[in-house]
């Protein structure tokens, strides 16, 4: 049996043969964990960031599991640039944690989860680091899927899958989607293979002329789940039920996938559109807070 503690390591298959069965017991808690260890699986620790130890402040991809009575009952990455992110977590093992990072001399830009744990880990951070967390002004809300019920009546037009031929239609409505919430990412044909967006599959509501008017994307099925990112429909056109018609379309598809668990995110300033996943059969999962962290 290994001593109990906080365990890191830059090998993320290791990571996942020692905390996947964990991950996937509550995967919808843990779908940042299991989306960027399979990202880091599949394109590489080259893809994030210089080879380098695990207990510097060097920026690569580390990952980290809590062992107790040979149990794994947390785990977190730590990705490039510096921003950790966390399964849910007790405040003591919050306080370990951070305890533990700071000792191996780690830096930290910011720190994302559900919202409690990402509270206590901000607060053990600034205690022993003395770096000041502030709560982004986005609040964000992870859904479940429960029964869908798509809207009734769905508008005119189509769902129509995209496919390799279709990349300089993903890139262009993934280009609006990113300036639409602000995400800072270059999206063109060198750039597109490195961003988060490349990995998805795409399906676009078209109007009956052929028209695209709105777009959702889902990640591969990881562990049983789905993660139904990007939803997007330009400002001019909301309100047509344009947005419920597209999400349903992919939510549909990760069911019929084998999918046991169809999850988003949402942000809470945005009444309508959580008032729309609500209505396709979407169920509260947890809140979900991001902190930044300053040493001025």
């Amino acid at each position: 049996m290994r001593p109990n503690g906080w365990y890191l390591t830059a090998d993320v298959d290791e990571f996942l043969a020692r905390a996947g069965g964990f991950l996937r017991s509550r995967p919808g808690l843990h779908v940042m964990q299991l989306t960027w260890a399979e990202r880091v699986r599949t394109r590489g620790a080259e893809s994030f960031g210089t080879e380098a130890p695990v207990d510097d402040s060097v920026d690569v991809p580390v990952f980290g599991l809590l062992e107790q009575a040979g149990e794994v009952c947390a785990t977190f990455y730590r990705l490039p640039p510096r921003a950790l992110g966390l399964s849910p977590l007790t405040p003591e093992q919050a306080n370990s944690l951070a305890a533990h990072l700071d000792a191996l001399g780690h830096s930290l830009t910011r720190v994302s989860a559900d919202h409690s744990t990402a509270t206590a880990f901000a607060e053990a951070w600034q205690r022993h680091t003395g770096a000041m967390p502030k709560l982004r002004d986005t609040r964000l809300r992870l859904y479940r899927l429960g029964t869908l019920t798509p809207p009734e009546p769905m508008p005119a037009g189509r769902g129509r899958v995209l496919g390799e031929q279709d990349l300089e239609q993903a890139m262009f409505w993934c280009g609006e989607f990113a300036k639409a919430v602000g995400e800072p990412v270059t999206i063109d044909a060198d750039s597109w293979a490195e961003t988060r967006f490349a990995d998805k599959r795409y399906t676009l509501w078209e109007a009956p002329e052929g028209t695209p008017v709105s777009i959702a994307g889902m990640n591969p099925m990881i562990g049983g789940q789905v993660q139904v990112d990007i939803v997007y429909t330009p400002a001019h056109l909301r309100g047509r039920r344009y947005a419920g018609a597209v999400t349903a379309e992919v939510s549909r598809a990760a069911v019929a996938a084998g999918a046991s668990d169809v999850v988003l995110f949402a942000d809470l300033s945005n009444p309508a559109s959580n008032a729309l996943y609500q209505r396709l059969g979407y169920r509260t999962l947890t809140d979900w807070a991001v902190y930044d962290f300053s040493t001025s």
